[in-house]
Parts: structure tokens; sequence; C-alpha cells
């Protein structure tokens, strides 16, 4: 035989492999590529149910709030409405109502008026502030003055001016009030400075 006759390689088998190699590289690729689209899409829709989640939570709040808030600027008009028969009651003195059946029918008429709106105020969550001996809150109470006093601990509610009422948390009026003031503290004498001191 011949030199001529020897083999020469196929080059088909490494065309194929390089082929077969290009082809899982590009599976891979794509494999890669749709796997991050997929863990996109996955967080978009965890992220859009959690905003949904917190819109709900956020409605459910708002709509609480609406229910328990939604008669505040009736009740505070309504307020007035009350204080003007808690003015007209205190207006007629007692004696006069005893010596008037008809006087006594009528103030008897507007106590009971006073109470059943107090009573549907407070069905409706509006509650009276009864501030008398408590301490002064301001976010609760509004002092008008000062009344000096050793009988109670200064800060302390002494008269109520005007009602105040509360809705749920908030206030809806605060509590016009008369405050303790305690008693005057006593100033410190200031050291004397001698002569001495002076000088130096």
């Amino acid at each position: 035989m011949s030199d001529d006759t020897q083999s020469v390689p196929n080059p088909e088998p490494a065309a194929e492999a390089a082929s077969a190699a290009a082809e899982a590289d590009v599976a891979a690729a794509r494999i890669a590529a749709l796997e991050a689209e997929a863990a996109e899409l996955k967080d978009r829709v965890l992220r859009t149910v959690a905003e949904m989640e917190n819109l709900r939570r956020r409605t459910e709040r708002e709509v609480a709030e609406a229910r328990q808030y939604g008669i505040a600027a009736f009740a505070r008009d309504m307020l007035t409405a009350g204080d003007n028969l808690a003015r007209a009651i205190s207006a007629v003195p007692e004696e006069e109502r005893a010596g008037n059946a008809a006087l006594t029918a009528l103030i008897d008429g507007v106590e009971m008026t006073e109470r059943d709106l107090l009573n549907s105020l407070e069905r409706h969550g509006v509650r009276k502030l009864e501030p008398l001996g408590q301490k002064f809150d301001p976010h609760l109470h509004q002092a008008v003055f000062e009344i000096p006093t050793e009988e109670q601990p200064a800060g302390t509610v002494m008269q109520v001016m005007q009602s105040g009422y509360v809705i749920g948390d908030r206030v809806l009026r605060p509590a016009m009030v008369g405050v303790a003031k305690g008693p005057a503290k006593p100033r410190e004498p200031k050291p004397a400075v001698d002569d001495a001191q002076r000088s130096s």
C-alpha cells in the first residue's frame, strides 16, 4: 500500500460537535433569559398583590374612620344647640320654677330635650368630657383663666365654663376651664455680695 491511501480525518464530526455546542449555548442563554423574565414577572405579581393588600387595609381603615368621624361637623353644630338648651335651663331660678306649674313643665321639657340630644350624640360616639377635679390636659381642655388657691394642686381643673366633647379618640370641642394656680413660689433672696468680693 502506498502512502497516498492514508486516512484523512473526517471534518463532519468536529463540525457537528461545534454546532451542537453552539446550539447548547443558545439554548442555555434562552433558558437564562426566560428564567430572568419569570423572576421579574413573579416579583411584579408579588408587588401587585402586596399593593392590593395595602390598598384593601387602607380602604377599610378609611371607611371605619368615615363611619366614626363622618358626623363630626354635624355633631359640632348640635353641641351649640345643646349649649343653648343648658343655658335656657340655668336661666330660670329654682324659686320661679316652684311657683309656676306651666314654667316647671316647660323647663322639664327642655331638660328632657337636652338629655335626649346628649343621649343621641353618645349613641353615635360623641362623649362629654367631665374635667372637673382632673389634671389640666391641653389636648382636651382650654384654660380660660387661673384661680389662685391652696386647696387644689396647681394645674387642677376647678371650674368648667363650657363642656368639652370627644368623638372616638378625637377632640370635637375642648372644654373651656378655669385651672388652679398654686401659691406663688417664694423668691430665693439673691446672695449678698460683700465688698471684698466686688473688689476682686
